[in-house]
């Protein structure tokens, strides 16, 4: 979250400060270029000013936009995962014989924070294939061991009390965890993917933090992705509403009494008056697609499929699907 705006997007905080400041974000490197046809932002924060700013910890965030996404186009979502893999692969960086523990954060009695349990349900999953019979499968197999482990709602256990236990049981040499995120804008709802070096604190882009995941609490690296599923109601409420202030403003006589007024609104002071005013009949109102269903079923795949590239560079997708299926 930046100046109250809902948002677990780096890229997002930085537009943010950009807009409100009239300038470059300090302590944050910015790089943009494409990957089969899809943008890709790296934002680097590289101190402690960058910190401060950002709101979030130091590191690397790497947002993927990508297209609107159907179960009928296997080959675009294939692209995705294969782009979505090439990026993740750095990251990785484990030897063949390292274990990797994939995490899906998240309620999956929940369609918009089902993400990361539908991810785990479509995994390759192989450190028990490894462990009991080594000779029947590929050499070249990374051990991959994977689990949901619910909320603290369903199960009365913080999710990184559990993953610390696992942690400490089946030692890993990585974690990659996987999150439904909050947008402040709705067209990145569903159309971006963040991948993190710094981990992960579950819920905070709505307002419910919880125990943080990451290498400062588990001991070993953590790479977080997430794609926004929801965006704030009251967010919604205040883009709106600025949007018809700047149409306003056009259609207005420069210098007029109208204009000025019009121009003299305190952006500050009108988001945190209409978060106020919907807060008593909406409280933390989260809002996401009608067709979410859908979405999550096929940005799971994609995502699934990407992770299982990443870790499994032996193998082609075609060859992870013949495990899988």
């Amino acid at each position: 979250m930046i100046n109250n705006i809902r948002t677990d997007l780096a890229v997002e905080a930085k537009q943010i400060y950009e807009e409100k400041n009239k300038e470059k974000i300090p302590g944050v490197d910015i790089k943009e270029y494409y990957e089969e046809d899809l943008k890709i932002t790296e934002v680097a924060i590289l101190d402690d000013i960058g910190e401060k700013v950002m709101g979030k910890p130091k590191g690397k965030y790497i947002t993927i936009d990508i297209p609107e996404v159907s179960n009928y186009d296997s080959d675009t979502l294939d692209e995705i995962s294969g782009a979505l893999a090439k990026t993740l692969s750095p990251l990785v960086n484990l030897e063949e014989s390292m274990t990797a523990l994939v995490v899906g954060l998240g309620n999956w009695n929940v369609t918009p924070d089902a993400l990361g349990p539908k991810v785990i349900s479509k995994l390759m999953v192989t450190r028990h294939l490894k462990q009991f019979i080594p000779d029947s499968i590929d050499e070249g197999i990374r051990p991959v061991c994977a689990i949901a482990p619910g909320v603290l709602g369903l199960t009365g256990i913080e999710t990184g009390e559990i993953i610390k236990s696992l942690v400490d049981k089946i030692k890993p040499n990585l974690i990659i965890c996987i999150d439904a995120l909050a947008s402040r804008k709705m067209d990145r709802v569903n159309r971006t993917i963040q991948i993190g070096n710094t981990g992960i604190s579950p819920g905070s882009g709505v307002g419910n933090k919880r125990m943080e995941i990451s290498e400062k609490t588990l001991g070993i690296p953590v790479i977080a992705i997430g794609v926004p599923t929801v965006v704030d109601a009251a967010t919604m409420a205040n883009d709106t509403i600025d949007m018809v202030l700047e149409q306003m403003i056009k259609s207005s006589s420069s210098g007029s009494e109208f204009y000025n007024m019009l121009k003299s609104i305190n952006k500050d002071e009108k988001q945190i008056m209409i978060r106020e005013i919907l807060d008593p009949y909406f409280g933390n109102l989260m809002v996401t697609p009608k067709e979410v269903d859908m979405i999550i079923d096929c940005v799971s795949k994609i995502i699934a499929n990407g992770i299982n590239i990443a870790l499994q560079p032996a193998l082609t997708l075609k060859d992870i699907n013949k495990y899988i299926n």
